[in-house]
Protein backbone atom coordinates (compact mmCIF):
# COMPACT_ATOMS: atom_id res chain seq x y z
CA UNK A 1 0.00 0.00 0.00
CA UNK A 2 1.11 3.56 -0.45
CA UNK A 3 2.35 5.87 2.11
CA UNK A 4 -1.66 7.68 1.74
CA UNK A 5 -3.29 4.87 2.86
CA UNK A 6 -5.84 5.84 5.07
CA UNK A 7 -5.11 4.34 8.39
CA UNK A 8 -7.86 1.58 9.38
CA UNK A 9 -8.77 1.11 12.85
CA UNK A 10 -10.06 -2.58 13.57
CA UNK A 11 -12.64 -2.76 16.55
CA UNK A 12 -12.87 -6.13 18.24
CA UNK A 13 -15.96 -6.48 20.63
CA UNK A 14 -15.51 -9.29 22.70
CA UNK A 15 -17.58 -10.77 26.03
CA UNK A 16 -15.72 -13.87 26.90
CA UNK A 17 -14.55 -15.33 24.03
CA UNK A 18 -11.19 -16.22 24.70
CA UNK A 19 -11.49 -19.79 23.22
CA UNK A 20 -11.09 -17.55 19.36
CA UNK A 21 -9.90 -14.36 20.40
CA UNK A 22 -6.43 -15.62 19.94
CA UNK A 23 -6.68 -16.80 16.50
CA UNK A 24 -8.91 -13.80 15.51
CA UNK A 25 -6.06 -11.09 16.54
CA UNK A 26 -3.35 -13.14 15.05
CA UNK A 27 -5.49 -13.03 11.71
CA UNK A 28 -5.56 -9.46 12.40
CA UNK A 29 -1.97 -9.14 12.77
CA UNK A 30 -1.31 -10.60 9.84
CA UNK A 31 -3.35 -8.58 7.61
CA UNK A 32 -1.27 -7.48 4.32
CA UNK A 33 -2.92 -3.67 4.34
CA UNK A 34 -0.95 -1.13 6.62
CA UNK A 35 -0.99 1.54 8.38
CA UNK A 36 -3.67 -0.63 10.95
CA UNK A 37 -4.59 -0.15 14.76
CA UNK A 38 -6.23 -2.59 16.47
CA UNK A 39 -8.19 -2.03 19.20
CA UNK A 40 -10.17 -4.81 21.42
CA UNK A 41 -13.43 -3.28 23.10
CA UNK A 42 -13.74 -6.03 26.29
CA UNK A 43 -17.48 -6.16 27.70
CA UNK A 44 -16.41 -7.21 30.95
CA UNK A 45 -15.47 -10.23 30.57
CA UNK A 46 -15.36 -12.89 33.22
CA UNK A 47 -12.58 -15.62 31.29
CA UNK A 48 -9.00 -14.33 30.44
CA UNK A 49 -10.20 -12.61 27.27
CA UNK A 50 -7.98 -9.37 28.60
CA UNK A 51 -5.04 -11.03 29.19
CA UNK A 52 -4.96 -12.81 25.78
CA UNK A 53 -5.47 -9.38 24.06
CA UNK A 54 -2.60 -7.77 26.45
CA UNK A 55 -0.37 -11.03 25.47
CA UNK A 56 -0.46 -10.16 22.16
CA UNK A 57 0.16 -7.30 22.56
CA UNK A 58 -2.96 -5.38 21.56
CA UNK A 59 -4.67 -2.20 22.81
CA UNK A 60 -7.69 -3.00 25.11
CA UNK A 61 -10.47 -1.16 26.42
CA UNK A 62 -12.88 -2.40 28.96
CA UNK A 63 -16.10 -1.56 29.95
CA UNK A 64 -17.52 -1.09 33.59
CA UNK A 65 -20.17 -3.32 33.03
CA UNK A 66 -21.55 -5.31 30.00
CA UNK A 67 -23.18 -2.99 27.25
CA UNK A 68 -24.01 -5.84 24.33
CA UNK A 69 -21.85 -5.64 21.42
CA UNK A 70 -23.44 -2.34 20.22
CA UNK A 71 -22.43 -0.43 22.54
CA UNK A 72 -18.93 -2.05 22.66
CA UNK A 73 -18.96 -1.46 18.79
CA UNK A 74 -19.79 2.31 19.71
CA UNK A 75 -17.28 2.47 22.37
CA UNK A 76 -14.51 1.29 19.85
CA UNK A 77 -15.24 4.05 17.37
CA UNK A 78 -14.65 6.89 20.47
CA UNK A 79 -11.12 5.23 20.72
CA UNK A 80 -10.57 4.89 17.30
CA UNK A 81 -8.75 7.21 15.69
CA UNK A 82 -8.87 5.76 11.81
CA UNK A 83 -10.38 7.01 8.41
CA UNK A 84 -11.87 3.56 8.17
CA UNK A 85 -13.32 1.47 10.40
CA UNK A 86 -13.37 -2.45 10.42
CA UNK A 87 -15.58 -4.39 12.87
CA UNK A 88 -13.98 -8.19 13.78
CA UNK A 89 -16.04 -10.15 16.05
CA UNK A 90 -13.93 -12.04 18.02
CA UNK A 91 -14.69 -15.43 17.12
CA UNK A 92 -13.78 -14.60 13.17
CA UNK A 93 -10.66 -14.90 12.12
CA UNK A 94 -9.88 -12.93 8.49
CA UNK A 95 -7.81 -13.99 5.58
CA UNK A 96 -4.79 -11.91 5.49
CA UNK A 97 -6.02 -9.80 2.47
CA UNK A 98 -9.72 -9.06 4.01
CA UNK A 99 -8.83 -5.38 5.04
CA UNK A 100 -7.12 -4.72 1.79
CA UNK A 101 -9.59 -6.08 -0.09
CA UNK A 102 -12.32 -4.13 1.50
CA UNK A 103 -10.70 -1.11 1.54
CA UNK A 104 -10.33 -1.13 -1.96
CA UNK A 105 -13.77 -1.87 -2.84
CA UNK A 106 -14.71 1.34 -0.58
CA UNK A 107 -12.20 3.54 -2.18
CA UNK A 108 -13.50 2.75 -5.42
CA UNK A 109 -16.78 3.65 -4.82
CA UNK A 110 -17.70 6.75 -2.63
CA UNK A 111 -21.63 5.45 -2.45
CA UNK A 112 -20.69 2.31 -0.85
CA UNK A 113 -21.03 2.63 2.42
CA UNK A 114 -20.37 -0.79 4.06
CA UNK A 115 -18.76 -4.32 3.20
CA UNK A 116 -19.28 -7.42 4.75
CA UNK A 117 -17.78 -10.65 4.38
CA UNK A 118 -18.94 -13.68 3.66
CA UNK A 119 -17.32 -16.90 5.63
CA UNK A 120 -16.21 -19.84 4.91
CA UNK A 121 -18.48 -22.83 4.66
CA UNK A 122 -15.41 -24.67 6.90
CA UNK A 123 -15.63 -23.69 10.70
CA UNK A 124 -12.62 -21.47 12.58
CA UNK A 125 -12.67 -24.52 15.33
CA UNK A 126 -14.16 -27.76 14.75
CA UNK A 127 -16.11 -28.48 17.59
CA UNK A 128 -18.62 -30.74 16.80
CA UNK A 129 -21.28 -31.64 14.09
CA UNK A 130 -23.89 -28.99 15.30
CA UNK A 131 -21.15 -26.93 13.94
CA UNK A 132 -20.43 -28.40 11.08
CA UNK A 133 -24.46 -27.79 10.21
CA UNK A 134 -24.25 -23.91 11.54
CA UNK A 135 -21.15 -23.77 9.05
CA UNK A 136 -22.73 -24.85 5.81
CA UNK A 137 -26.35 -23.62 6.47
CA UNK A 138 -24.57 -19.85 7.11
CA UNK A 139 -22.77 -20.27 4.18
CA UNK A 140 -24.99 -20.67 2.17
CA UNK A 141 -27.65 -18.54 3.27
CA UNK A 142 -24.44 -15.41 2.83
CA UNK A 143 -23.37 -16.74 -0.26
CA UNK A 144 -26.65 -16.61 -1.90
CA UNK A 145 -27.41 -13.63 -1.01
CA UNK A 146 -23.81 -11.95 -2.38
CA UNK A 147 -23.98 -8.99 -3.76
CA UNK A 148 -25.89 -5.44 -2.62
CA UNK A 149 -28.20 -6.20 0.88
CA UNK A 150 -30.21 -4.05 3.31
CA UNK A 151 -28.87 -6.46 6.10
CA UNK A 152 -25.82 -5.99 8.01
CA UNK A 153 -23.46 -8.38 8.79
CA UNK A 154 -21.49 -6.81 11.27
CA UNK A 155 -19.08 -9.89 12.19
CA UNK A 156 -16.74 -8.31 10.07
CA UNK A 157 -17.67 -5.47 8.24
CA UNK A 158 -15.43 -1.80 6.95
CA UNK A 159 -16.96 1.56 6.80
CA UNK A 160 -15.73 4.73 6.09
CA UNK A 161 -15.89 6.53 9.47
CA UNK A 162 -17.69 9.83 7.76
CA UNK A 163 -20.29 7.32 7.11
CA UNK A 164 -20.42 5.69 10.97
CA UNK A 165 -20.53 9.78 11.94
CA UNK A 166 -23.51 10.21 9.43
CA UNK A 167 -25.98 7.24 10.35
CA UNK A 168 -24.92 7.17 13.86
CA UNK A 169 -24.05 4.64 16.40
CA UNK A 170 -25.59 1.64 16.89
CA UNK A 171 -28.85 1.31 19.00
CA UNK A 172 -27.87 -0.07 22.34
CA UNK A 173 -31.62 -0.80 22.75
CA UNK A 174 -31.25 -3.66 20.46
CA UNK A 175 -29.14 -6.33 21.67
CA UNK A 176 -30.48 -9.22 19.38
CA UNK A 177 -30.87 -7.50 16.25
CA UNK A 178 -28.85 -4.43 16.35
CA UNK A 179 -27.42 -5.31 12.73
CA UNK A 180 -30.69 -5.16 10.66
CA UNK A 181 -31.42 -1.69 12.17
CA UNK A 182 -28.46 -0.86 11.31
CA UNK A 183 -28.43 -2.04 7.82
CA UNK A 184 -32.00 -0.59 7.28
CA UNK A 185 -30.31 3.58 8.22
CA UNK A 186 -27.62 2.56 6.62
CA UNK A 187 -29.52 1.68 2.91
CA UNK A 188 -31.72 4.84 2.93
CA UNK A 189 -28.34 6.68 1.87
CA UNK A 190 -25.53 4.55 0.82
CA UNK A 191 -25.10 1.06 -0.85
CA UNK A 192 -24.01 -1.90 1.22
CA UNK A 193 -22.83 -5.09 -0.46
CA UNK A 194 -22.04 -8.62 0.69
CA UNK A 195 -19.01 -10.43 -0.99
CA UNK A 196 -17.18 -13.66 -1.30
CA UNK A 197 -13.99 -11.59 -2.09
CA UNK A 198 -13.32 -10.66 1.98
CA UNK A 199 -12.87 -13.99 3.46
CA UNK A 200 -12.88 -14.93 7.00
CA UNK A 201 -13.64 -17.92 8.77
CA UNK A 202 -16.43 -18.22 11.89
CA UNK A 203 -16.47 -20.53 15.50
CA UNK A 204 -20.23 -20.82 15.10
CA UNK A 205 -22.14 -22.57 17.85
CA UNK A 206 -21.05 -26.05 19.01
CA UNK A 207 -23.77 -26.65 20.96
CA UNK A 208 -27.06 -27.14 19.68
CA UNK A 209 -29.30 -25.47 22.74
CA UNK A 210 -27.31 -22.48 22.26
CA UNK A 211 -27.93 -22.22 18.72
CA UNK A 212 -31.46 -22.41 19.05
CA UNK A 213 -31.62 -20.37 22.33
CA UNK A 214 -30.12 -17.39 19.56
CA UNK A 215 -32.21 -17.76 17.08
CA UNK A 216 -35.50 -18.10 19.14
CA UNK A 217 -34.20 -14.84 20.66
CA UNK A 218 -33.70 -13.41 16.85
CA UNK A 219 -36.26 -14.30 15.68
CA UNK A 220 -38.56 -12.91 18.48
CA UNK A 221 -36.98 -9.43 18.66
CA UNK A 222 -37.29 -9.33 14.57
CA UNK A 223 -40.98 -8.58 14.77
CA UNK A 224 -41.16 -4.89 15.88
CA UNK A 225 -38.33 -4.19 12.66
CA UNK A 226 -40.53 -6.17 9.78
CA UNK A 227 -43.61 -4.94 11.07
CA UNK A 228 -43.10 -1.10 11.15
CA UNK A 229 -41.54 -1.54 7.93
CA UNK A 230 -43.58 -4.18 6.56
CA UNK A 231 -40.73 -5.78 4.39
CA UNK A 232 -37.73 -8.24 4.90
CA UNK A 233 -34.13 -7.43 4.55
CA UNK A 234 -33.05 -7.69 1.37
CA UNK A 235 -30.10 -10.60 2.14
CA UNK A 236 -30.34 -13.45 4.00
CA UNK A 237 -33.68 -13.28 6.14
CA UNK A 238 -36.06 -13.85 2.54
CA UNK A 239 -39.65 -14.20 2.87
CA UNK A 240 -39.16 -17.45 1.26
CA UNK A 241 -36.73 -18.38 4.33
CA UNK A 242 -39.41 -17.34 6.33
CA UNK A 243 -42.44 -19.20 4.84
CA UNK A 244 -40.07 -22.27 5.30
CA UNK A 245 -39.88 -22.04 8.76
CA UNK A 246 -43.41 -21.51 9.17
CA UNK A 247 -43.74 -24.39 7.27
CA UNK A 248 -41.83 -26.50 9.33
CA UNK A 249 -43.65 -25.18 12.88
CA UNK A 250 -46.99 -26.08 11.02
CA UNK A 251 -45.86 -29.36 9.99
CA UNK A 252 -45.09 -29.75 13.86
CA UNK A 253 -48.32 -27.84 14.68
CA UNK A 254 -50.39 -30.73 12.14
CA UNK A 255 -49.57 -33.77 13.80
CA UNK A 256 -52.19 -33.94 16.55
CA UNK A 257 -54.83 -32.74 14.46
CA UNK A 258 -53.72 -35.69 11.90
CA UNK A 259 -53.50 -38.19 14.15
CA UNK A 260 -56.97 -38.75 14.33
CA UNK A 261 -57.94 -39.14 10.80
CA UNK A 262 -55.87 -41.98 9.19
CA UNK A 263 -53.72 -42.05 6.40
CA UNK A 264 -55.66 -39.29 4.93
CA UNK A 265 -54.83 -36.84 8.17
CA UNK A 266 -50.96 -37.49 7.15
CA UNK A 267 -51.07 -35.64 4.17
CA UNK A 268 -51.19 -32.51 6.30
CA UNK A 269 -47.87 -32.91 7.76
CA UNK A 270 -46.28 -34.06 5.00
CA UNK A 271 -47.32 -31.19 3.03
CA UNK A 272 -45.89 -28.48 5.14
CA UNK A 273 -42.50 -30.57 5.81
CA UNK A 274 -42.42 -30.99 1.80
CA UNK A 275 -43.21 -27.00 1.55
CA UNK A 276 -40.56 -26.48 4.24
CA UNK A 277 -37.99 -28.57 2.47
CA UNK A 278 -38.90 -26.94 -0.91
CA UNK A 279 -38.11 -23.59 0.28
CA UNK A 280 -34.23 -24.47 0.67
CA UNK A 281 -34.05 -27.04 -2.07
CA UNK A 282 -30.89 -25.47 -3.17
CA UNK A 283 -29.14 -25.69 -0.08
CA UNK A 284 -29.96 -29.16 0.63
CA UNK A 285 -28.33 -30.29 -2.41
CA UNK A 286 -25.62 -27.79 -1.76
CA UNK A 287 -24.58 -30.09 1.33
CA UNK A 288 -25.38 -33.29 -0.62
CA UNK A 289 -22.45 -32.48 -2.94
CA UNK A 290 -20.29 -31.57 -0.07
CA UNK A 291 -20.97 -33.75 2.68
CA UNK A 292 -22.93 -36.96 1.39
CA UNK A 293 -26.28 -38.62 1.89
CA UNK A 294 -25.13 -39.28 5.29
CA UNK A 295 -24.74 -35.83 6.61
CA UNK A 296 -27.50 -34.81 4.63
CA UNK A 297 -30.04 -36.89 6.65
CA UNK A 298 -28.53 -35.23 9.90
CA UNK A 299 -28.25 -31.81 8.54
CA UNK A 300 -32.10 -32.29 7.72
CA UNK A 301 -33.03 -33.18 11.16
CA UNK A 302 -31.45 -30.43 12.62
CA UNK A 303 -32.52 -27.94 9.69
CA UNK A 304 -36.09 -28.88 10.96
CA UNK A 305 -35.65 -28.02 14.51
CA UNK A 306 -33.73 -24.88 13.59
CA UNK A 307 -36.87 -23.83 11.45
CA UNK A 308 -39.17 -24.75 14.01
CA UNK A 309 -37.69 -22.99 16.75
CA UNK A 310 -37.35 -19.40 14.31
CA UNK A 311 -40.93 -19.42 13.80
CA UNK A 312 -41.58 -20.32 17.41
CA UNK A 313 -39.62 -17.34 18.24
CA UNK A 314 -41.26 -15.19 15.40
CA UNK A 315 -45.02 -16.23 16.82
CA UNK A 316 -43.63 -15.03 20.62
CA UNK A 317 -42.87 -11.39 18.95
CA UNK A 318 -46.11 -11.21 17.08
CA UNK A 319 -48.51 -12.19 20.55
CA UNK A 320 -45.63 -9.88 22.13
CA UNK A 321 -45.80 -7.34 19.89
CA UNK A 322 -49.82 -7.06 19.78
CA UNK A 323 -49.96 -6.61 23.27
CA UNK A 324 -46.54 -4.26 24.63
CA UNK A 325 -45.91 -1.24 23.74
CA UNK A 326 -42.79 -1.10 25.03
CA UNK A 327 -41.61 -3.68 22.43
CA UNK A 328 -43.28 -1.64 19.69
CA UNK A 329 -41.49 1.20 20.46
CA UNK A 330 -37.86 -0.13 20.34
CA UNK A 331 -37.36 0.81 16.62
CA UNK A 332 -38.87 4.13 17.07
CA UNK A 333 -35.59 6.35 15.18
CA UNK A 334 -35.24 8.81 18.30
CA UNK A 335 -33.38 5.51 20.13
CA UNK A 336 -30.91 5.12 16.72
CA UNK A 337 -28.63 8.14 18.11
CA UNK A 338 -28.69 7.38 21.93
CA UNK A 339 -25.21 6.10 22.58
CA UNK A 340 -24.94 3.49 25.81
CA UNK A 341 -23.92 5.53 28.76
CA UNK A 342 -22.02 2.65 30.41
CA UNK A 343 -18.78 3.92 31.94
CA UNK A 344 -15.58 2.63 30.27
CA UNK A 345 -11.85 2.76 31.33
CA UNK A 346 -8.96 2.26 28.75
CA UNK A 347 -5.95 0.17 29.28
Amino acid sequence: MSEQAPLVSVIVPNYNYAASLELCLRALQAQTYAPIELLVVDDHSTDDSVAVARRLGVRVVQTERNMGVAGARNLGVAHAGGEILVFVDSDVAAYPDAVEVAVAMLAADPRLGAVSSIHDPEPLIRDSLVEDYRALQYYYWTASSEGSISFLFPALVAMPRRVYDEIGPFNTQLRETEEVDYGHRLTQRYDMVLTSAVRSRHDHDDRLGKLLRKLYRRGRARVPLYAQRRRFACGFETSSRAGGSLAALAALAALPVAAPLGPAGAMLPAAALAVSIIADLGMYRFVLRRRGPLFLLYFGVVHFVVNVTIAAGVAAGVVRWLFSARFRRLYEPDLHVRPSAAGEAAT
